[in-house]
């Protein structure tokens, strides 16, 4: 959290103020058993220098908005550096940790004289090596930088914020919103902030109040309560004079880490306002709240049984296979019930290379008699799916779609894909990969009307919301087991703070923040 005034460096008459842009982006599910490896990333998004601007510039995420602030500045150079990302899985594993900062180094010192950088870190990385990853590198970041280089840093809110990362920021936001549809609006308010800071207007301090609470995922969509109300608060609070930014942090309840909770962050220029008073006392509202943090959980029987007797299509939300959280993708448990109920015909996705491939081989128009997904924990999450039908359509799972959604992707590739309609009319659709449901194309995209289906299993919680929401009758969350299960209740955490909320009934206000509000 530097406040003291960046060193007298302004940059020579002759060149634009240099702006790099920096992003090592994972959200790390610490329950779930496949690591993020450096294939990984190297495959899902990998991209440096020019390359990241000719990919994300259009993008509606926090890179295309610091991209599209930057370039409607005068005298300003945008310089991408790198931005590296992997779909949410395990934890990272070290050859990974250590291709990332080397990457970044490396685009760092091709780069030349800096005068800021703007970084993204997810929020919630655990490293197998550096366990808080995003605290590590944005640290070695600023060692490298020095303090007189600003750095402003863009947050998913479902972080679990560290001092290391305050201690390495000049100003940390995130987003506002989840399903996540502001991430390019908050790329430019960042961008806008630092330039701000550039030009000696404002001086960035931050404060952040991290509170002894668990905010279930299931809790968590920000135009509900009680999310909708906090941000209220901190809208409320924040107002006035010398008030830059405040954030509400989810927290991300899938990371075994001391830094696991929900918390606030208020940015002020420290030349007006003092940001503590005010992140203490918006911190002293959620606190006052906290028993709405505990779930509404619907069992999977129930769900599959008010599916099968409802009108229209319902959206079913298998929160324990949230493939936006970290989970596989190829669990069983709600598809089964649905079938068992008669909530047919039904949509499900199911990661499994070999059935993908095999239906792949017998072609359009061919049948499959095969067993599919449920190779992650079978007993638990349900087993192999048996998938018996013709098969309909092949695509290479490539599409591009417009409008903000969580993610805030255009294009989306997520490898060749196989669907099979079952005698039943159901279509199981078959990958390599897990797909991230954050866009109607995953269904669209193969000639499929989703309004022709009476159940669609979405393997996701609230980054599906802003795609499905006008596609289908009702949305239902549904606590199907598994890594991404919804009731925190029932994982087995080592290293979270303690006491905490909802796990300790006698979890108390923070005692700092008690003082400072």
């Amino acid at each position: 959290m530097p406040t003291d005034p960046p060193a007298e460096r302004p940059p020579e008459p002759s060149r634009p103020l240099r702006v790099g842009i920096l992003g090592l982006f994972h959200e790390s599910n610490t329950f779930a058993t496949h690591p993020a490896t450096l294939a990984a990333f190297r495959g899902y998004e990998w991209f440096e220098g020019d390359a990241l601007r000719a990919a994300m510039v259009d993008n509606h995420d926090e890179v295309g908005g610091m991209l599209g602030g930057l370039d409607e500045a005068e005298g300003v150079e945008a310089v991408p550096l790198l931005w590296a990302a992997a779909l949410p899985a395990g934890e990272i594993e070290p050859e990974a940790e250590a291709a990332l900062w080397a990457a970044a180094e490396r685009q760092l010192d091709a780069a030349g004289a800096l005068d800021a950088v703007l970084a993204v870190p997810h929020g919630a990385a655990v490293g197998r090596t550096h366990r808080d990853f995003d605290g590590w590198w944005l640290t070695r970041l600023r060692e490298k930088l020095g303090r007189g280089v600003p750095i402003v840093a863009t947050l998913d809110p479902h972080a679990n914020v560290s001092a290391a990362m305050v201690e390495a920021a000049d100003a940390l936001l995130a987003y506002r919103t989840n399903p996540h549809v502001d991430q390019r609006a908050i790329g430019g308010r960042a961008a806008r902030l630092i330039l701000r800071t550039l030009r000696g207007e404002v001086r960035p301090a931050t404060a952040w109040v991290p509170l002894p609470l668990l905010l279930d995922i299931e809790r968590q969509l920000t135009d509900e309560p009680p999310c909708r109300d906090w941000l209220a608060e901190g809208d409320r609070l924040g107002g006035g004079t010398g008030v830059l930014e405040t954030s509400l942090i989810l927290g991300y309840p899938f990371a075994d880490v001391p830094e696991l909770g929900a918390g606030v962050l208020v940015v002020t220029d420290a030349d007006q306002r003092d940001p503590d008073p005010i992140a203490a006392g918006w911190a002293r509202r959620i606190w006052a709240d906290r028993e709405q943090a505990r779930p509404r959980l619907l069992p999977v029987e129930e769900a599959a049984a008010a599916a099968a007797s409802a009108t229209g299509t319902s959206g079913l939300l298998d929160m324990g296979d949230n493939v936006g959280g970290g989970s596989y993708g190829d669990q069983t448990a709600l598809a089964h019930a649905l079938l068992a109920a008669g909530a047919t015909p039904l949509f499900v996705s199911l990661r499994d290379p070999e059935a993908q491939a095999a239906a792949r081989a017998a072609g359009v128009g061919g049948r499959v008699d095969l067993l599919a997904g449920g190779r992650h924990e079978p007993a638990l999450c349900g087993p192999p799916l048996r998938v018996s039908g013709e098969v309909v359509k092949l695509t290479d799972g490539a599409w591009t779609d417009p409008q903000p959604l969580h993610g805030g992707r255009v294009r989306y590739a997520e490898g060749p894909l196989a669907h099979v309609r079952l005698d039943d009319g159901s279509v199981v659709q078959l990958g390599g990969v897990a797909i991230f449901p954050a866009s109607l194309g995953q269904i669209t995209h193969a000639g499929l009307d989703p309004a022709g289906f009476r159940a669609i299993v979405i393997k996701g919680v609230h980054a599906p919301v802003a795609a499905y929401r006008d596609a289908v009758t009702r949305l239902v969350r549904v606590d199907s087991p598994g890594p991404t299960s919804a009731n925190a209740l029932t994982r087995e955490y080592r290293h979270r703070p303690r006491p905490m909320f909802p796990f300790e009934e006698d979890a108390a206000f923070p005692v700092a923040a008690a003082a400072a509000g």
